[in-house]
């Protein structure tokens, strides 16, 4: 078999610095780009990982509060790229294909598991977790699960990342769990609830790619481990 461990890219606005953070920290490793856009779901057979990537909101519909669309951002909605992220998440789930989620990756992630979403943090009585205006990441605090698997990932109980986002999920989806929270409970990681026998699923609300600190255990560490799982799977 290749040493070459290929990951697919959830296509987006930023898609270069996804791109850029995923070929690092190994050689090995080399990126598709997938999206509605660009009409190639069935580049995903070569794939061996999937990263969601971040972006638009996920239209309320899709969890069922049709009522929220006047929260969401109007231009910044996309069915038919969560229709195809929801398709991406099918095959991952068929085929035990390792996913690592971030930012809009952990809502579109919650959803597809049957969860629902906040449209509008600040609205709902939540600080702020959108960007600085200056347009620069804000960052806060967040809080880890001690008895989570994220803990035995980045090895701490607490820390501090970035944060660029005025949607977050709410109610869990189906098999899932928070394992990290910012301090007003916002959710800041999801994983499995039992993940014996299932593949890699780790949903991160905040952006490892963009981290100031690329060496920071909320983005190396994560990197390593998504790695790791792809490879345990050959």
């Amino acid at each position: 078999m290749s040493d070459k461990i290929t990951v697919g890219v959830i296509d987006c606005s930023k898609f270069s610095i996804y791109r850029d953070w995923v070929l690092s920290y190994d050689h090995r490793v080399e990126v598709i780009q997938l999206g509605y856009k660009l009409d190639n779901f069935e580049e995903i057979k070569k794939c061996q990982g999937i990263v969601l990537t971040g972006g638009e909101d996920v239209h309320p519909r899709f969890y069922n509060h049709p009522e929220y669309y006047p929260y969401c951002h109007a231009d910044d909605v996309n069915e038919r790229r969560d229709e195809f992220e929801f398709k991406v998440l099918a095959y991952t789930e068929e085929n035990h294909i390792p996913v690592l989620g971030i930012c809009r990756g952990i809502q579109v992630g919650n959803v597809f598991f049957g969860g629902t979403l906040i449209p509008d943090i600040v609205t709902w009585g939540k600080f702020d977790h959108s960007k600085m205006p200056d347009k620069s990441d804000r960052y806060h605090d967040i809080l880890i699960n001690p008895s989570s698997w994220l803990k035995q990932i980045v090895k701490t109980d607490h820390g501090l990342v970035n944060s660029n986002h005025h949607q977050s999920t709410d109610q869990i989806g189906k098999g899932l769990v928070v394992s990290a929270r910012s301090p007003d409970g916002i959710a800041e990681a999801i994983e499995r609830l039992e993940p014996a026998g299932k593949p890699f699923l780790l949903l991160v609300q905040w952006h490892p790619e963009r981290l100031n600190d690329q060496q920071s255990v909320f983005s190396k560490n994560l990197h390593i481990a998504f790695i790791d799982a792809i490879i345990n799977r050959k």
